[in-house]
C-alpha cells in the first residue's frame, strides 16, 4: 500500500480524533494524543508540514496495531 505524500500533522490529528483519540497536551510543535481503550494507547504527532513518509507510516502503523484495524483503513481517514 502506498501512503499519501505531503500530509500535514494537523490532518493526522483530525483523522485520529475520528478514531476516538483525544488531544491531552501540546508542547511546541508536538501534540500528545490518547485513546482510553481498551487497550489504552498514547502517541505523539509532530505538527510538521509535511510529515516525513517514515514518520507518517510509523504513526499509522502504531494506531492500526493498537486499534486492531488495517493500515489501509487508517490511511483512508486522511
Amino acid at each position: 500500500m502506498k501512503l499519501p505524500r505531503g500530509v500535514p500533522g494537523n490532518r493526522v490529528v483530525r483523522a485520529l480524533e475520528h478514531l476516538g483519540y483525544k488531544v491531552i497536551r501540546q508542547k511546541g510543535s508536538h501534540i500528545r494524543m490518547r485513546h482510553e481503550g481498551p487497550p489504552a494507547h498514547s502517541l505523539t504527532v509532530p505538527l510538521h508540514d509535511p510529515l516525513k513518509a517514515g514518520t507518517l507510516h510509523g504513526i499509522l502503523s502504531e494506531v492500526a496495531q493498537a486499534r486492531s484495524i488495517s493500515l489501509e483503513s487508517v490511511a483512508d481517514l486522511l
